[in-house]
């Protein structure tokens, strides 16, 4: 049965949340090529990583009933100053969840956040293929800019690796 979005908590992440992330995390890591991390990681990594993302950029969780479903969160672009308007995002839901407008709920949420802090450009990078992760940065008005060939290799293939943009107004 299929969660009703009206049901979902979107709230930001909190330390706690750091094993339940690791659960929806180090499954893509070990069964797909959409993280380019071949280990999975340990939840004091995870958590690490909250902390240095949440100093200064939005990550949301997705909860039902105590239940973490998925998360998104914006980083840093590049170190460099100029820089500072641009950032990277990222998803990822539960493997039983795809597909259920979760991801949406999360993207919806992380945008507005983004936007109420002044960014200019969200850029995503997909690893290919991913037409689940295509489709749902299509729907929030991506466009795509760049795609890289054969940046990454795991699984003993080479994976391409396609940037979208959205300028937020």
């Amino acid at each position: 049965m299929s969660p009703n979005a009206s049901d979902i908590l979107v709230r930001s992440v909190t330390i706690a949340d750091a094993g339940a992330l690791c659960v929806i995390y180090n499954h893509y890591v070990l069964h797909s090529t959409i993280s380019f991390e071949e280990e999975p990681i340990s939840e004091d990594e995870m958590a690490q990583r909250i902390v240095g993302v949440t100093v200064s950029f939005p990550w949301l969780v997705a909860e039902l009933n105590g239940r973490i479903l998925g998360y998104a969160y914006a980083s840093k672009w590049r170190v460099r100053h100029a820089y500072r308007f641009a950032v990277e995002s990222s998803i990822y839901l539960g493997s039983d969840v795809a597909a259920k407008g979760i991801g949406s709920l999360l993207y919806l949420e992380l945008i507005n956040a983004l936007k109420e802090q002044n960014v200019h450009t969200v850029i995503a990078g997909i690893a290919l293929p991913n037409l689940a992760s295509i489709s749902l940065h299509k729907k929030f008005g991506f466009e795509p800019v760049a795609q890289f060939k054969e940046v990454g290799f795991k699984k003993n293939a080479w994976i391409d690796v396609m940037y979208w943009q959205l300028l937020l107004k």
